[in-house]
């Protein structure tokens, strides 16, 4: 009887076991396999537009094309091999007669500041003009015969790197002489959140043209259209656009970008330390510029304490011929093992200001212009808490999020 019993029970559960299978294989309902797409996608490759030939070669064809772009303007074959997009376009036979270059020089090489050269590519032969320095926004005579423009350069999403200014001055030209622009965009490895300081319109330069915050959470395409339908432009006039957007792509993914984007930002790390170290910049403590761990440490010879406990001595190396406090010992912090930031972290600043002993030769009249405000130097010299200055941006940040949301292309 006890035998028998446990033969019964046996099949009974194998038979639950096989019916499950059989379930499991059955068709889903929709919202499942919304569910599961969703699901799926988080882990496939993210596909930038400019692999996406097949989008925007149709726009190209039989045109005279101009290229904005830099170094990381690829198209990779694999994890390894890449082909510039200039080079790309040239042996697809569209006809590239201009390259347009930002802050740091079509290879990407320039210090920070530099003044970057008109040139010839030795590859192709083509004319290479500087959009760094004097000129920063490409003249009626440089867009004469051009049909359209092609933006590819990788950002950051951080509004003090100059990228973004560029891709302003682009469009404004091409806006004026009725020539279309085709972005091509690229993930924002900062895109997960949006932080910092509000640009004050009096404070407008080439690192902060626009009213956003420090970290707006764009994608280069989103924030075209931004300026676009914002009409920030001269005169507010609008751009002939096209975004070619990305696949695989949300807010939330992580994004390792390939090639460095600048001479000064080497790694993951970097990148998402420059929106809470770049501040620095405006003061007498340096970023690590002359060393191997660029904006990944902080320090200064007026830091020497109990609480500043890693020391660095800046010299001259590839992305900084003349760094800040060259051949002179720093110390501060080492940020380099630092859990990465959902947030701008103002307390190594405060930190830095509270501890420097002669406070008057701690800014720079650099440090309103990457702030965009005055405030956060008013609130520092008053002794306000991080917290309380982090607090402080939120309302203005809220109001933000609104007009942002009319401009993104993904989750």
């Amino acid at each position: 009887m006890i035998s028998y019993q446990f033969k019964n029970t046996y099949f009974f559960l194998v038979s639950l076991f096989f019916l499950s299978l059989i379930s499991c294989n059955q068709p889903k309902n929709t919202k499942s396999e919304v569910t599961s797409l969703t699901k799926t996608n988080t882990t496939l490759k993210i596909i930038t537009g400019a692999e996406q030939t097949e989008l925007y070669l149709k726009l190209l064809e039989n045109k005279n094309i101009a290229v904005t772009a830099n170094q990381t303007s690829v198209l990779f074959k694999n994890d390894t091999s890449y082909t510039h997009l200039v080079d790309s376009l040239v042996s697809l036979n569209i006809h590239v007669n201009t390259v347009f270059s930002p802050e740091h020089g079509f290879r990407g090489k320039a210090d920070a500041g530099e003044k970057v050269t008109d040139g010839i590519d030795a590859k192709t032969g083509l004319p290479i003009i500087s959009l760094y320095g004097k000129n920063r926004k490409p003249s009626k005579e440089q867009l004469h015969g051009i049909d359209a423009v092609v933006f590819d350069i990788q950002d950051v999403g951080v509004r003090f790197y100059t990228y973004i200014s560029t891709l302003h001055y682009v469009m404004e030209a091409c806006a004026e002489q009725n020539i279309p622009v085709i972005v091509l965009d690229r993930p924002n490895p900062n895109g997960h959140y949006v932080d910092g300081s509000m640009l004050e319109t009096d404070y407008k330069s080439f690192v902060g043209m626009h009213p956003v915050p420090i970290v707006y959470g764009m994608t280069i395409g989103e924030y075209a259209q931004m300026i676009n339908g914002e009409k920030w432009m001269k005169n507010g006039i609008k751009c002939d656009l096209t975004i070619i957007a990305l696949k695989n792509y949300t807010h939330a993914s992580k994004y390792s970008l390939p090639i460095k984007p600048s001479p000064n930002l080497p790694n993951d790390t970097s990148i998402n330390l420059y929106p809470s170290l770049c501040l620095f910049e405006g003061t007498n403590v340096s970023v690590g510029r002359g060393t191997e761990k660029q904006f990944q440490i902080f320090g200064s010879p007026f830091l020497k304490n109990k609480d500043f406990t890693y020391c660095f001595t800046p010299q001259p190396n590839f992305g900084a011929k003349h760094p800040k406090h060259e051949n002179v010992e720093c110390c501060g912090l080492d940020l380099s093992k630092t859990k990465p930031l959902d947030k701008i972290n103002i307390s190594y600043l405060v930190k830095a200001y509270a501890s420097t002993p002669d406070k008057s030769k701690f800014f720079n009249k650099f440090f309103v212009k990457l702030a965009g405000t005055k405030l956060l130097q008013e609130q520092l010299i008053n002794g306000i808490s991080a917290e309380e200055i982090h607090q402080s941006w939120q309302p203005q940040i809220e109001v933000f999020k609104k007009v942002r949301e009319k401009y993104l292309l993904y989750k």
